[in-house]
C-alpha cells in the first residue's frame, strides 16, 4: 500500500519541528516511528546512532521497538578502536558501508545473503527485511567523532517494507538524521562546557552569560588541594606514566567534590580548585567537609591498589577557607575564562601550602572554623598561627582531629 504523500510531508514537517525545539534523541526517534507505522509502514524496530565528543563515551545509539521491550532505549559505547569492539563494529554493516562509500543496503528473508552477524541476530529475532543506512556529514560538519548519522529500520511483517516505504524512509531518514545531530550538538557543548569549565560556570556559559566582565560577588567556601611532594615524585615517575597517575588521584579528588555539591574550577597541573556555593555557610562548610571524608576515604583506596601494583603512591594536600570572591568572566575579548579571583582565593592556596609546614594533611582557615556548624567545629583543632606568603595578617589555622576532642585555641 503506498505512503500517501501527506503522511511523507507531515511527518519531515514534525522533525524538523522536533529539531528545532529540542528534547530528546529518544523522543525524536519514537515520535518518528510511531507517525511512520501510523502512515503504514510496516517498522517494527529502528537505530539511530551517532558518535559524540566525550571523555568517556565514543557515541551513543537510540533504540526502538514495536513491541514493548524492557531494553534501555539509550547505549552509551566506549572506544570502538581496539579489541572486542573494534573486531564487532569492523564485522558490522555500518563498518561496510564507509569502506565502499555507499549510502545504504538492505537485507531481506530469503532474497539477500545473511552476510553480517548483525543481520542473522536480526533474522533469528524475527525480521524480514533490514535496511542499513548511513548519511555522512561533511568534513567542516563534523565535530570529532561524529562525523555520521548511522541507522538500521527492520521489519517482522511477513513481507517485510513495500518499495514505497522504503522509498519513503529514503526521503525521510536524511531530516531525521539533521534533527539527530542538532540535538545531540546541545548534548555536546553542554558536556565540553561543564567538562573544561565545571558543572556550574558551564551552564552559566551555555545560559548566555559570556560577556567578558560579567561577574557576581560570591560567599563561598573555597577548596584548594595538591599532591604532597609531587615534584619530587614526577622526577621518578616515568613520563608516560604521569598523566595516568594525575588520572587516577583527579577522579578522587574530583568525584567527591562533586558527590557533596560541589564545583570544580581549575585544574593547576596537579592543584585543584573548586567552591562550594550556598547562602547558608555552615552547609556549605558541611559540604566541604563531607568532600574531604569522602576523598580520604577513596584515597585510602587507591593507596592500597597502586601499591599492591607497585606504583608510586602520594597523599593530598587540602587548604579550606570562606570568603568573598569574584565569579565570573575575566579575559580578553578574544580569550575568557570562567573563573574565580579574590584574596580569598590566594589565601586558601596558601593555606594548603602550609600543610607541608604544620604537618597535617588538612588546614582550615579561622573563618572557616567560625563558618562551621558547631557539631564540624568539635572536630576541629588549632595547630597554631602562621604567616602565610601574600597574606597581610597572620592566620591560625585548624586541622581535623579524627578522635573527635573539642576544638582549641592557642
Amino acid at each position: 500500500m503506498p505512503v500517501p504523500e501527506t503522511a511523507v510531508s507531515t511527518i519531515a514537517s514534525w522533525i524538523v519541528e522536533r529539531g528545532l525545539s529540542g528534547g530528546s534523541e529518544v523522543e525524536l526517534l519514537e515520535g518518528f516511528c510511531r507517525r511512520c507505522r501510523d502512515a503504514g509502514i510496516r517498522l517494527s524496530n529502528a537505530i539511530v546512532i551517532i558518535d559524540t565528543l566525550h571523555p568517556v563515551y565514543e557515541g551513543r545509539a537510540f533504540k526502538w521497538r514495536a513491541k514493548q521491550s524492557n531494553e534501555s532505549p539509550v547505549i552509551e559505547y566506549g572506544a570502538t578502536s581496539e579489541g572486542e569492539a573494534a573486531e564487532k563494529w569492523q564485522q558490522s554493516p555500518f563498518s561496510h558501508l564507509l569502506r565502499t562509500g555507499e549510502n545504504e543496503l538492505r537485507r531481506r528473508a530469503g532474497r539477500d545473503p545473511v552476510d553480517f552477524p548483525m543481520i542473522e541476530q536480526l533474522r533469528a529475532d524475527g525480521h524480514t527485511d533490514n535496511l542499513i543506512m548511513v548519511h555522512r556529514f561533511d568534513r567542516e560538519g563534523s565535530v570529532g567523532e561524529m562525523d555520521a548519522v548511522y541507522s538500521h529500520w527492520g521489519s517482522d511483517h511477513a513481507d517485510g517494507f513495500d518499495d514505497d516505504h522504503i522509498e519513503a524512509l529514503r526521503r525521510l531518514v536524511p531530516t531525521l538524521a539533521l534533527a539527530t545531530k542538532t540535538i545531540s550538538l546541545v548534548r555536546v557543548a553542554g558536556t565540553i562546557a561543564e567538562v573544561y569549565l565545571g558543572r556550574d560556570p558551564g551552564q552559566r556559559v551555555l545560559a548566555g552569560n559570556i560577556s567578558r566582565g560579567v561577574a557576581d560577588w560570591l560567599h563561598a567556601v573555597l577548596w584548594f588541594s595538591d599532591l604532597r611532594e609531587f615534584t619530587e615524585l614526577s622526577e621518578r615517575v616515568t613520563p608516560a606514566e604521569i598523566i595516568s597517575f594525575l588520572n587516577e588521584y583527579a577522579d578522587v579528588v574530583i568525584s567527591a567534590i562533586h558527590d557533596a555539591g560541589g564545583d570544580v574550577l581549575k585544574l593547576t597541573g596537579d592543584g585543584i580548585l573548586a567552591i562550594f556555593a550556598d547562602n547558608d555557610s555552615a552547609r556549605a562548610c558541611e559540604a566541604a567537609l563531607k568532600a574531604e571524608r569522602t576523598m580520604r576515604a577513596k584515597l585510602a583506596e587507591l593507596i592500597a591498589q597502586r601499591r599492591d601494583a607497585g606504583k608510586a603512591t602520594t597523599g593530598v594536600y587540602l587548604g579550606l577557607h570562606i570568603g568573598e570572591v569574584f565569579y565570573g568572566n575575566i579575559g580578553s575579548r578574544d580569550r575568557l575564562d570562567f573563573t574565580v579571583i579574590g584574596p580569598a582565593v590566594n589565601e586558601v592556596c596558601r593555606v594548603a601550602e602550609m600543610c607541608r609546614s604544620a604537618r597535617q594533611p588538612t588546614l582550615m582557615t579561622n573563618a572557616f572554623m567560625d563558618a562551621a556548624a558547631v557539631p564540624e567545629r568539635s572536630r576541629m583543632v588549632s595547630v597554631g598561627r602562621f604567616a602565610l606568603r601574600g597574606v597581610e595578617r597572620v592566620q591560625e589555622l585548624f586541622t581535623l582531629d579524627q578522635g573527635g576532642h573539642a576544638g582549641t585555641r592557642h
